[in-house]
């Protein structure tokens, strides 16, 4: 029951993220992703903290690649983000940056 339990608040949660994501406003998203980039930070001290952990060989594994993961998606994001903040940018008056 059990495993019935956990595919439901999967689903739930794609269906919902899916719904709030597609209802923003395009103004909002460098913000969203400013935000969203914070929290993958967190991930990735937690990450830190169970790849430190020493408790058997395999949560060690694990967790140095949520460590790895989690790096490249907050370098990525703020890559995104910057990006997405130099298309706000004034140009020159050449057309040149």
């Amino acid at each position: 029951m059990e495993i019935v339990f956990l595919a439901f608040i999967l689903i739930l949660s794609i269906f919902l993220g899916f719904e709030l994501i597609a209802k923003v406003p395009a103004t909002l998203h460098t913000p969203l992703m400013s935000g969203s980039n914070a929290i993958s930070g967190i991930t990735l001290v937690g990450a830190i903290i169970s790849a430190g952990s020493a408790h058997t060989e395999l949560a060690t594994v694990l967790g140095t690649a949520a460590v790895a993961f989690a790096t490249i998606n907050v370098v990525g994001g703020y890559l995104v983000t910057d990006r997405m903040l130099g298309m706000f940018k004034k140009k020159e008056a050449g057309g040149k940056e």
